[in-house]
């Protein structure tokens, strides 16, 4: 995959130091490096690539215009002016360094410096580890409490049989009202059975990686969590809360903007479609999967033409080719004075079928329902 390709790109103004002025143009970002273009220049302004980046933060200049700041060997880039906003280019660029600092990110992940940025790396990834597998424990200890207090409630309604029961049988037989707790069974409470466990949270887990999310508006991109699921596939905020759960009969269709992006949409009559654009480093994992889970609501756009090409088959055009030309000779065979299609192709079918045997028209229909 070229190092080249651009992932994004935003309107903004850069701080000159040396003329002590702000210069518009545009931010761009690639897989590699981070790159700014004046307006109306052909060469660029500033590049640096995201390995050697070791801080990104938002500050303000002059205390008052809110700007973004980018540390790289000592020297601070200052971006002011950021369209549609500062936090939406922020998190697409911190998402991006993130993803090139941890060792395994993919084919470019630099490595850090020196042993401090490796230990330090390090650390985070046992972090990141440890608060997932701290998440599940959680998560699982839910879940038992859950059925603690299932038996509770239960055991609370057989405690509350049973001592009508005995009630009934310490009452004295002169009592006229012996007889109303047997005839009445509807009053007790009847013993409350486990909710059966829901198959989804069984459900084995194709990919997840970290995303930024955005839907419907530019100015809601945040990042988030894309998890695959052989029954569709879930978008999660940064707190692992649920935004969407599409089934797989739900995803209409999935567009692939860049080998970066990608859109997922949900169409509806009378409504808005329900889309979420995502954008993540490690998405390239992730479409074949999409592509073999979705397969035909997959649409290659022009950027991304070189994932198409890989996943098309070379038996599937050919297929095609041979459907066609049996077509053709069964519509000629249908109508003799009729072309049946365009160019030299249709003549030499229709010498093939005069020197062989002629199909009668039954067999031309029998041939055409097949």
């Amino acid at each position: 995959m070229s190092e080249d390709i651009r992932i994004h790109s935003w309107p903004c103004s850069y701080y000159l130091a040396a003329g002590k002025r702000w210069v518009p143009g545009k931010l761009s970002l690639t897989p590699s490096s981070v790159r700014f273009a004046a307006d109306g220049a052909a060469e660029l302004l500033v590049e640096f690539r995201l390995a050697g980046v070791a801080e990104i933060k938002k500050e303000s200049s002059h205390l008052v215009f809110s700007s973004l700041t980018i540390l790289e060997k000592g020297t601070k880039h200052w971006f002011g002016s950021l369209r549609p906003n500062r936090d939406v280019v922020f998190n697409v660029l911190e998402h991006f360094w993130r993803e090139r600092l941890l060792p395994g990110a993919g084919a470019g992940a630099a490595a850090a410096g020196s042993g401090k940025g490796k230990e330090l790396t390090g650390m985070l990834e046992g972090s990141r580890k440890r608060l997932e597998d701290t998440a599940q424990v959680l998560h699982s200890q839910g879940e038992q409490f859950d059925s603690i207090m299932r038996g509770l409630h239960k055991i609370e309604g057989d405690m509350d049989v049973a001592d009508r029961l005995l009630t009934e049988l310490e009452s004295p037989s002169w009592w006229p009202f012996s007889t109303k707790l047997w005839k009445t069974p509807l009053e007790w409470k009847p013993k409350e059975t486990p909710a059966p466990p829901d198959p989804k949270t069984r459900e084995g887990i194709l990919l997840r990686i970290p995303v930024i999310v955005t839907h419907r508006a530019d100015s809601d991109a945040k990042p988030g969590k894309l998890t695959l699921l052989p029954s569709g596939l879930e978008i999660r905020d940064c707190n692992s809360q649920l935004l969407h759960r599409f089934e797989s009969r739900d995803v209409d269709d999935i567009r692939v903007h860049t080998p970066y992006e990608i859109s997922v949409r949900q169409r509806f009559i009378g409504k808005p479609d329900n889309s979420f654009r995502l954008l993540s480093a490690r998405m390239p994992e992730a479409i074949p999967v999409l592509e073999a889970q979705f397969g035909g609501k997959m649409q290659f756009l022009e950027d991304a033409l070189g994932f198409a090409g890989a996943g098309r088959s070379p038996q599937a055009d050919l297929g095609t080719s041979v459907w066609q030309a049996a077509t053709g000779i069964v519509g000629g065979a249908l109508n003799p004075g009729s072309p049946a299609g365009s160019g030299e192709g249709v003549d030499k079918e229709r010498e093939q079928l005069q020197e062989h045997e002629k199909v009668s028209q039954e067999e031309a229909k029998e041939l055409r329902q097949v």
